[in-house]
């Protein structure tokens, strides 16, 4: 018995002692493989922790490359702007430059052109790059797409260099005018024909001013703060009054027809600029002894109903060109008749800005030798505030140009080829 037991006792320990070596090899063994490895560190590179939680929130395009010059981590920004493709940085300046960063550590930055993906126009984009050392082997690459800043301050330049030419037209002859005046002054024949220039250009410089004016207004001034009911037939009735007087000169016949008592929700006075505006210009290139006319309806939509207010002339029309541009701010079909009739080029932008900040929109039908309807489109009074919350400024920030098309085919008929009235 002693024996057995004896037998047994060294039986179970030599078990156990199998049992603990047979763990801690195994414990060893996972530990290993858990190691890096020289090969690991360069194939299987891992971001510092956090990196990629901030990479997902930026609004810069975000490429981390390794040391192989292989895409680790790129966000959905990047892919779009096809920064990356097949794993890897498709620009090749882009690469350059996160090469010497990894070399020296060095941040660096680069504005560059590239071309603009899926068109065949050669539009660039423009990007401003930066790139700079992640921890001991990775590069960040972060991208801003700059094309539309780019634009934005195009624009203005334009509009700064426009406004200075505009301006400096009147002033200058007022100056030139006003020296005619006292050299004719023993002429009273020449002082009064000159005279009547100065208060032509003095006129055409206070509507500069005005439009300006009421352009900055309707971009800066929220129309909903001081927004009403306002009844359509007497806008129609006022953009008719305003006009009475060059449609009368050229034997312009105005007629206003369509559904009556209509409402529209806004801030009436550019609600009746708008209209004014459109109307003024229908008589203006208007031939004479021709038709303007006026007419407003109740139209269905989707995000509730439209008063419609469209505008029709027997004019010299518009080109399919210039159609994608009369909203341009200074912009003119027909430079040397603008100036004749006293136009600023800035009504129709007046007017766009007036219909998307009220949650509607403008359009144009034209067609050359036939004429143009203008269409204002504004979501009915009761509906309209929600509209307008809804589309604050339908405009592209701040550079005042016309987001998006807004050339479309009306669904009116044009008035008959311009004839001669009795």
């Amino acid at each position: 018995m002693d024996v057995n037991a004896a037998v047994a006792a060294a039986a179970a320990i030599a078990g156990v002692l199998t049992g603990v070596i047979a763990m801690l090899a195994f414990r060893w063994s996972e530990r290993d493989q858990k190691r890096p490895t020289r090969t690991s560190l360069h194939t299987d590179p891992v971001l510092p922790p956090g990196v990629d939680t901030v990479l997902s929130v930026l609004r810069s395009s975000a490429v981390v490359l390794d040391e192989a010059d292989a895409v680790v981590k790129a966000s959905s920004a990047a892919y779009a702007l096809g920064l990356v493709r097949g794993g890897k940085l498709a620009v090749e300046a882009m690469l350059q430059m996160a090469r010497d960063t990894r070399r020296d550590g060095e941040i660096r930055q680069v504005e560059l052109d590239l071309p603009r993906r899926g068109t065949g126009r050669g539009e660039a984009l423009a990007v401003s790059a930066r790139v700079a050392p992640l921890g001991s082997r990775l590069v960040l690459l972060l991208v801003e797409d700059l094309t539309e800043a780019r634009r934005i301050e195009a624009v203005r330049r334009d509009f700064v260099a426009n406004v200075s030419h505009e301006l400096k037209t009147p002033v200058g002859a007022l100056s030139l005018l006003s020296e005619a005046v006292m050299d004719a002054s023993d002429d009273p024949e020449a002082v009064e024909r000159f005279a009547g220039r100065m208060q032509i250009e003095a006129t055409r410089l206070t509507n500069l001013v005005q439009e300006l004016i009421d352009l900055s207004r309707v971009q800066n001034d929220d129309p909903l703060e001081d927004a009403e009911p306002v009844r359509v037939d007497e806008l129609v009735a006022e953009a008719i009054d305003r006009c009475r007087h060059q449609a009368g000169t050229k034997q312009i016949t105005m007629a206003a027809g369509g559904t009556a008592d209509l409402h529209v929700w806004g801030n009436r006075g550019q609600l009746a600029a708008a209209l004014g505006n459109l109307v003024e210009n229908a008589v203006n290139y208007s031939p004479a002894r021709t038709r303007v006319g006026i007419a407003a309806r109740r139209m269905s939509a989707s995000g509730g109903d439209l008063i419609e207010v469209s505008v029709t002339d027997q004019g010299i029309g518009i080109s399919d060109k210039d159609k994608e541009r009369i909203f341009e701010r200074f912009y003119r079909v027909d430079p040397a008749r603008s100036r004749a009739t006293g136009g600023t080029g800035l009504g129709l932008a007046i007017v766009k800005h007036v219909a998307a900040s009220h949650g509607g929109e403008v359009t144009v039908w034209s067609s050359e030798g036939q004429g143009s309807t203008f269409t204002l489109r504004l979501p009915e009074a009761g509906a309209a505030r929600d509209r307008a919350t809804d589309h604050p400024s339908g405009l592209d920030d701040e550079d005042g140009q016309p987001d998006g098309t807004t050339t479309v085919t009306s669904p009116y008929e044009p008035l008959p080829a311009p004839e001669v009235l009795p």
